[in-house]
């Protein structure tokens, strides 16, 4: 019989029971740009956009479990990663293009959380932006990372307001399992537009370097730990754990943005509200149409995936261009070891809440954002393979073919993406 000691020795020994890396990425994904991706596919599409979400998740799945375990195999991120195996060029331009779409990126999300904040609470959305910023700042600067991750954990429980809203209104889920398996689609511009967004939102450049990085994190944060090349006792246990921490992570990442599609669906596109331009415009659209409990679970579920994709943004360009300068790098490192890493967080925060005040509208951001994270995403996608499947960086720990040929899908898909934007509306 299973005693109490051993039943808790087991599932302490569980894969799920160390989720994190894979769970904070995933809900990262689902930041306030977006939720006005996923909110303007329900509302110009209905049902016939949500195919997008199952055929992503194994494409991205792939891809983020290759991230997680590179980090984890060699101790090092993303970014030292290509330093150590490629040319200084494609270093240099991956990093800084990184740089320019986060920062677009943080100007729409925080823009777009303010906003929210405003609607639902009143005051000045300006103030409510900084605010907002600056509290984010200042969490990553003074926490630990140890601390600081047990709280984007608990954040990513805001993504549930989506399913709840479901709760809210009639959903017809027979047409909606025929329309997510044959879907009633035009072969035009505007349809190819939104499916650029969709898969160009959820397989982003940015989760690549957060997420191997969170992995070389997480080792430090425990004790003892070293990278599988030095110490390969653990390795089926730390690769299991990956596995299953990534792919739970973008599963719940995806099943909520299928949520957010059809929820959007199943209220703004049946009443004729077919022109979301950002998350802000879906919440108060949604607020006459289904109520202000719906409009109230929309809102919150907004601002705690922004307050977690605002850091992630963040913490990833930061990763990015303190391992390619070769400065200290961790949130877990004190501010006066680590300035340069700190500093890169700091200015591309301020730089996105800067960038609220321009002429250029947070609209136009997330577009700028869009076009480079397609650039980039597709020979990022391949970098990542090669690091993956190259022994002299892996050793013994390459990545198994299904993954792999995953992974060149999903760069396959990215780049018909990618050529999808040059299609004349």
């Amino acid at each position: 019989m299973l005693t109490l000691q051993a039943l808790r020795r087991r599932l302490a020994e569980h894969p799920l029971a160390r989720v994190g890396p894979g769970l904070v990425t995933g809900v990262a994904d689902d930041d306030p740009s977006g939720i006005a991706t996923y909110s303007q596919a329900g509302a110009q599409f209905g049902f016939n956009l949500l195919w997008t979400m199952p055929v992503s998740y194994p494409l991205m799945a792939a891809v983020q479990s290759l991230c997680g375990r590179i980090g984890r195999v060699t101790g090092q991120g993303l970014a030292s990663n290509i330093k150590r195996a490629f040319p200084a060029w494609v270093l240099y331009g991956t990093v800084w293009l990184l740089l320019l779409a986060n920062t677009f990126n943080i100007a729409a999300d925080v823009a777009t959380m303010g906003d929210v904040t405003a609607l639902m609470v009143g005051g000045s959305r300006h103030l409510w932006t900084i605010g907002l910023v600056m509290a984010s700042l200042l969490l990553q600067i003074v926490i630990p990372y140890h601390r600081y991750v047990k709280y984007l954990k608990w954040l990513t429980f805001s993504l549930l307001s989506y399913a709840a809203v479901l709760f809210t209104v009639r959903v017809p889920w027979s047409t909606v399992a025929l329309r997510t398996v044959a879907p009633k689609l035009a072969f035009d511009a505007p349809t190819a537009t939104v499916v650029v967004g969709v898969f160009g939102t959820t397989i982003s450049p940015y989760l690549f370097f957060w997420q191997c990085s969170e992995e070389v994190e997480d080792m430090r944060a425990r004790t003892g730990a070293r990278s599988l090349l030095a110490e390969g006792a653990d390795a089926a246990r730390e690769l299991r754990r990956i596995h299953w921490d990534t792919w739970s992570g973008m599963f719940y990442s995806n099943l909520m943005a299928f949520f957010v599609i059809l929820a959007t669906a199943v209220t703004l596109h049946v009443a004729g509200v077919t022109d979301i331009q950002s998350a802000t415009e879906a919440a108060g659209a949604l607020r006459p149409l289904a109520g202000d409990f719906a409009f109230y679970l929309f809102s919150l579920g907004i601002i705690g995936v922004g307050l977690i994709g605002v850091p992630v943004l963040a913490g990833s360009a930061g990763y990015a261009m303190a391992e390619a300068m070769g400065w200290p790098s961790g949130l877990e490192v004190p501010v006066n070891d680590a300035r340069g890493f700190y500093g890169v967080i700091a200015v591309a925060m301020l730089a996105g809440l800067t960038l609220g005040y321009t002429p250029i509208n947070p609209i136009k951001a997330l577009f700028y954002s869009a076009v480079i994270n397609g650039i980039v995403a597709v020979p990022l996608i391949v970098v990542v393979l090669l690091l993956a499947s190259r022994s002299v960086v892996m050793g013994a720990y390459t990545a198994d073919r299904a993954t792999l040929l995953l992974g060149w899908v999903a760069a396959a898909v990215m780049a018909l993406a990618g050529l999808g934007m040059l299609i004349p509306s």
